[in-house]
Formats: structure tokens, sequence, C-alpha cells
């Protein structure tokens, strides 16, 4: 009777990590001991949720609960699991090996411990916020963004594809000679004229990506902002970009890493669950472009999309 308990206990164990977030955040605990508020920022889950997912693991032994003045904080040691538990991790976390969401956990994990400061730095952090407030009372919200761009050439003329409500086109404009956007959206369109105003440099158009109303070799810069994950054919996007460039012209490509949320097809209409960057290289080595850089974008701890990735590349002269 004995065998068939702890039998019953291991089986219960296995099915409290029969679960791809479980499993994550068990992966997680391993690397760091964290508050309920951290690993829902890890995983991009309500705390509610990542509560109760605790609640499962630590009741099956796979996680220890720590007490500290009010925060509780939760923490899996391999070495400290139950004898019956410790191989079975150990197949268990070689078995699932690495993938696309526990490197984005890793690195969203690498924020939430960089927020943790303590002593002088915790001072400063706070002092950094109520900077915040009266930095945006005193000079608004978008001179940091220009203060950036400004380090672009001057008279540069920029084609913002799939512009949506002119976020891109905005923070050219203050250095371009001319903005040009494009979307296929009408209602964009309008919510972008409402953000933009009336400058005098930029223009709005109704158009595809794939087919741009503008003359060839005409733009300095092309802009991609999470579009091409909305494109059937991105190389066909890319191959107008091209079209428009001036040669030694330049395209910009922010987009989203490759991830699994098949639910962003329904919901969004999205095309392609990210792009990776072997995929961006061969699509703009196709259509004449060469790839001159590609990296992760910082991730914020209360985002719930996708990382982003910011790539440029080069119509070579």
């Amino acid at each position: 009777m004995k065998t068939a308990d702890t039998l019953n206990e291991i089986a219960a164990a296995l099915s409290a990590i029969a679960d791809g977030v479980r499993l994550r955040m068990l992966r997680v605990l391993e690397a760091e001991e964290l508050a309920v508020g951290e690993i829902a920022q890890v995983v991009q889950l309500p705390q509610s949720t990542v509560s109760r997912r605790l609640k499962l693991l630590a009741d099956h032994g796979w996680v220890q609960r720590r007490a500290v003045g009010t925060a509780t904080l939760y923490r899996c040691v391999s070495d400290d699991l139950p004898p019956e538990l410790r191989g079975v991790w150990a197949q268990v976390r070689e078995a699932a090996g690495r993938g696309d969401e526990f490197d984005a956990d890793t690195r969203r994990l690498r924020t939430v411990i960089a927020d943790r400061r303590p002593g002088s730095a915790a001072f400063f952090g706070r002092v950094g916020a109520q900077w915040d407030d009266v930095s945006r009372e005193l000079f608004g919200e978008r001179y940091v963004g220009e203060a950036v761009a400004s380090l672009l050439p001057s008279g540069m003329v920029v084609v913002d594809v799939g512009c949506g409500t002119g976020v891109f086109a905005s923070m050219f404009a203050p250095i371009a000679a001319r903005v040009i956007g494009i979307d296929r959206e009408p209602t964009m369109l309008e919510a972008a004229r409402s953000r933009l105003g009336e400058a005098s440099n930029i223009e709005l158009m109704l158009g595809e990506a794939e087919s741009l109303p503008l003359d060839s070799k005409s733009a300095d810069l092309v802009v991609l902002g999470l579009v091409l994950h909305h494109i059937e054919s991105p190389q066909a996007a890319l191959r107008e970009a091209v079209r428009v460039l001036k040669p030694d012209g330049r395209v910009l490509v922010v987009d989203m890493q490759p991830h699994s949320r098949e639910e962003f097809r329904l919901e969004m209409g999205h095309r392609w669950l990210g792009i990776g960057a072997s995929q961006l290289r061969e699509w703009c080595g196709a259509v004449g472009l060469r790839l001159a850089g590609h990296r992760p974008l910082p991730s914020s701890p209360d985002a719930r999309g996708p990382e982003v990735f910011a790539a440029t590349a080069v119509r070579p002269t």
C-alpha cells in the first residue's frame, strides 16, 4: 500500500508540471528566488493566475516558500527536492531543452533582477521616478525620441509604411525634410492626422505596403514598424521598399521576435508569429538589401506582448 501511495504522489507531482506555464515558472525559479509579482512579470501573466499555479507547485513539493517581511519568496532548488522528484526534474528539464519562450523568460528575468536596487541605489531610483514626473511637466513626452532621431542626417525623406496612428512619423518629423505616412486603413490615417496636426512636412497617403504610391528612388529611409507580420508576403513589401529607396537608402524594420501565440492570428489578423533574424536576412537578400544590424529591444516587465527587435538594412549603391 505504501508503494501505491508513493506512485500516486509521484503521478500527482508529474501532473503539476505537465503544463507549459508551470514548467516555465519552475525553470525561472530554479535560476532565481522571486516574489509572485516578479514571477508574473517574467511569464507575462496576471498575479492571480501565477499564485494559483504556484500553490499547485508548492503543494506537490516542486517549490519552497520563504517569508521575508510581508512578502513571500519562491524558489526551486533541485538538490532540496524530494528524492523521488529530483531525478524526474533532471529528466524533464533536459527533455524540455531551450526554446524561444524560455529564452524570453530569461531576458525578462534579467530585467526584473536589475530593477532590484538596494541601499542608495533604491533611493536614487525613487528620486528618478519623481524626476520623470517633473521632466514630463517641464519638457513633455516627446523630447527624448526627438533627441535620438536628431542623430540621423537632416533633410531626409522618410516613408513610414503602415504608419498607423503616426508614432514613427511623429518621431522623424522634427528632423526630416519630408515624412510620408502610408496606411491601407482610412481610420488609421485619421488617427495619425489627429496625432500629427498640420505639420507642413508631413503627408499622409492611402496605400498598400506591396504597392506604394511613390516614385522610384524617392526616399532616404523606409520604416516598417510592426507591419511585416501583417503581410502575406513580407518579401514583396521589402522589394517595394527597395524600389522607392535611393541608392544607399535604408530600411528600418521593427517587429516581433518569433513566438507561439496562435491567438494573434484570430484576434489581430497576424500572418506571421514573429520574424526571426535568419528569415529577415533571407528576405532582404532576395530583394537586394543588405541586413546591416539586428538586435532585440529591451523588454518592459509590464509588457504583455512578445519581445520586439529592431533591424536595419541598406540598399547598396
